[in-house]
């Protein structure tokens, strides 16, 4: 790994390379909870340059879920100032904040939160309903999300008629139907088996390297974080590491290495066999 202290950043605009789609400076983020004032962010700055994949990592209370919430818009810091695209929109009104998030954001979460009564295609159709698009525009748009995802052929398809891993690319299809500059994934891989992870890393590979979309992604998975560009590790409400990521992972070469899903079927329906004939074993004695 290449890395520097997070002190030691340039977060200014005379970085090299791309521009910087996000930046924060000097971020504080308090919550008061009755008497108690609780840090959950201590001075971070960072950047997220323009087509980066990003990998945000730390342990429950580090601050990561703030943060993510800070680049979201969906909620504002206490101190310091947070620019996207170049703008501040740390003290935006909710108003202004909820537009900015329809049009430039898209949201992957650990649970998909589908609605179980609505098809895949009207489940990716919903975001372009809040920003106002029109009908014949919304089904277009999303058909074209499914088809990014490998799920055209599931349009009709009701949550409960997909396995996890298609209902995850539902909720990608989802956070890309309004054309969003930036995704923003929180543990998607969290509620999925290894090679269904390695194949909504390679969705995601895919969007970013191919289709220049800039992701940042929270995971506390060493070895999903290694599918990104670069790590941002969190701990006690700072940024303690920003490194690059040496020998990167490639969801494609990956996939070659693990079973395919009908082989981890038969493995399991194995091991199930061998549990139950146990059990009628112990039964027996």
């Amino acid at each position: 790994m290449e890395e520097k202290p997070a002190a030691a950043m340039d977060t200014g605009p005379a970085a090299a390379g791309p521009p910087p789609v996000i930046r924060l400076e000097n971020v504080y983020k308090t919550y008061d909870l009755g008497e108690i004032q609780v840090q959950a962010l201590r001075g971070i700055s960072l950047e997220v340059k323009l087509q980066e994949f990003a990998a945000v990592m730390g342990p429950s209370g580090s601050g990561k879920s703030t943060v993510m919430n800070i680049l979201g818009c969906l909620d504002r810091p206490t101190r310091g100032r947070y620019f996207l695209d170049g703008v501040d929109v740390s003290q935006m009104s909710k108003n202004e904040l909820a537009r900015i998030r329809n049009r430039k954001l898209g949201f992957v979460f650990q649970q998909f939160n589908l609605l179980a009564r609505t098809s895949a295609l009207e489940n990716v159709e919903l975001p372009t309903i809040y920003a106002g698009i029109p009908p014949e525009e919304r089904a277009k748009r999303a058909m074209e999300s499914l088809e990014r995802v490998g799920l055209a052929d599931r349009a009709g398809h009701y949550p409960s008629q997909l396995s996890g891993g298609q209902q995850q690319r539902v909720a990608i299809a989802r956070a890309l139907v309004n054309r969003p500059s930036i995704l923003l994934a929180d543990e998607p891989t969290g509620n999925l088996d290894s090679r269904t992870s390695v194949e909504i890393m390679e969705i995601l590979q895919t969007l970013n390297e191919e289709h220049g979309l800039t992701i940042v992604m929270v995971t506390h998975e060493a070895d999903i974080a290694r599918f990104a560009q670069r790590t941002l590790e969190f701990r006690d409400g700072k940024l303690r590491r920003d490194a690059l990521v040496r020998d990167r992972s490639l969801a494609r070469e990956v996939l070659l290495t693990l079973p395919t899903a009908d082989e981890q079927a038969a493995e399991e329906a194995e091991e199930q066999a061998r549990r139950e004939k146990l059990a009628r074993a112990d039964a027996e004695a």
